[in-house]
């Protein structure tokens, strides 16, 4: 592969992290295709998905009340081999509600499997490790 496809590929993927990240963010759920796959499946502590219907669903019956979330996805490691690629990121994740410090806070660890699609890439399947909780 040349170099300067490798290093688009990367860049685009670590377009998608931020995307994921800010579309959690904003709670942007019917954005969700344009990052994930239509059969994405899904692995985190609260639940096991398949398919982007029932991430959509999960994500919306999930949501709390005045509270928000701010995602910051780093330490990001891209592999790309072709038409796929793997990925990891550490997550730093605040939940606060309007004017008010974080009452919440997670140390994420995520572990994807990302696919070259006709419409860029995407996430075909996610895995979200919960490294460590603060509630104050």
């Amino acid at each position: 592969m040349a170099t300067d496809t490798l290093v688009a590929d990367r860049i685009e993927i670590a377009d998608l992290f931020t995307r994921y990240a800010r579309l959690l963010d904003e709670k942007r759920w019917d954005d969700v295709d344009t990052i994930f796959t239509d059969d994405v499946a899904v692995h985190s502590p609260r639940a096991q998905l398949r398919g982007i219907d029932k991430v959509v669903d999960y994500m919306r019956q999930a949501e709390v009340a005045g509270e928000h979330a701010q995602h910051m996805t780093n330490d990001l490691l891209v592999n790309v081999n072709g038409d796929q690629a793997t990925a990891s990121a550490n997550s730093l994740v605040y939940f606060y509600r309007d004017g008010q410090p974080p009452h919440q806070t997670s140390g994420l660890r995520l572990a994807c499997t990302v696919v070259r699609t006709a419409a860029g890439w995407r996430i075909s399947e996610t895995r979200t490790m919960l490294a460590w909780m603060r509630k104050d």
